[in-house]
């Protein structure tokens, strides 16, 4: 089995912590997160502290006053932790034709979501990677860059503290911007993709009217079970079409159908819609 690389970056940033291997037996979770002689990583005098822009605008989100817009903005001057953790290879074979020990080596841990798709974790401190994976080395990385590891793992989403007190899901669209540090704009504000969506149901007769809105997914609750208006896992967006009276139950499946099936082909509304729901109205 060929051994799996880690991202570039990653590899990097591990490099400049002084390699894969712990030194002199010392647990990582014990080590000093600064100092100019051997940092953790390249982030040196980090505390492992969450960064202070992503922490407030998630306390404005969780709060009401805020929108996943500006908690994925936050993100791209983020620092970031990955988890890293060692894996055993195959059996390596010496010079005498005998099995020796299995090599270790390091990967990203993924997740898979419950829809069945590939999701990275990534962690604000290095206080959440431990309490939800003590074994897991931290790597700092700039979100962005963490994007970038999730696109190089073949990872659909980008999981923020799973299992803490709020965990917040960076969708696709969202994480491709990010790793392409540019602007994004949540499939439910873009008025472009409301002209798309008009485009393909007005070829459907019946439809009198196209209406998009925040899907049911986009909410997410915090551990204690208070109700937050972004971070979910989608439907991101909701198309409500209004009909016109008269078509039946299979004429009502036959439009939607298609106007799925039309939406799919289209390589713009594809980019920037992680997932959707339609509600039929008369």
């Amino acid at each position: 089995m060929a051994k799996r690389e880690l991202p570039g970056h990653i590899a990097a940033a591990l490099a400049a912590a002084g390699g894969p291997a712990d030194s002199a037996g010392v647990p990582w979770a014990g080590r000093s997160l600064e100092g100019e002689g051997n940092p953790l990583h390249r982030f040196d005098k980090d505390d492992g502290q969450p960064d202070a822009g992503y922490t407030s605008a998630v306390a404005a989100l969780t709060a009401g006053t805020g929108s996943e817009a500006d908690v994925v903005r936050s993100l791209a001057t983020a620092r970031v932790y990955v988890a890293i953790v060692a894996t055993l290879g195959e059996e390596a074979e010496s010079a005498h034709g005998l099995a020796a020990d299995k090599e270790a080596d390091l990967a990203l841990v993924t997740l898979t979501a419950p829809d069945g798709r590939k999701a990275l974790p990534v962690f604000s401190s290095v206080d959440a990677l431990a309490r939800w994976h003590p074994e897991a080395r931290p790597v700092a990385v700039y979100a962005p860059r963490a994007a970038l590891s999730a696109v190089s793992e073949e990872a659909q989403l980008l999981v923020i503290d799973p299992g803490g007190d709020i965990t917040f899901v960076v969708r696709r669209p969202a994480m491709w911007a990010l790793a392409q540090q540019r602007e994004w704009v949540p499939s439910y504000e873009d008025g472009s993709l409301a002209g798309i969506v008009s485009d393909a149901a007005a070829q459907e007769s019946a439809v009198r009217q196209v209406r998009l809105s925040a899907g049911t997914g986009v909410t997410s609750r915090t551990a204690g079970g208070t109700l937050v208006s972004g971070g979910g896992a989608g439907p991101e967006l909701r198309i409500t079409l209004q009909l016109a009276p008269g078509l039946d139950a299979a004429g009502i499946q036959s439009l939607a159908a298609a106007l799925q099936q039309r939406l799919a082909s289209h390589p713009e509304f594809v980019e920037r819609v992680d997932s959707l729901e339609m509600k039929i109205t008369r």
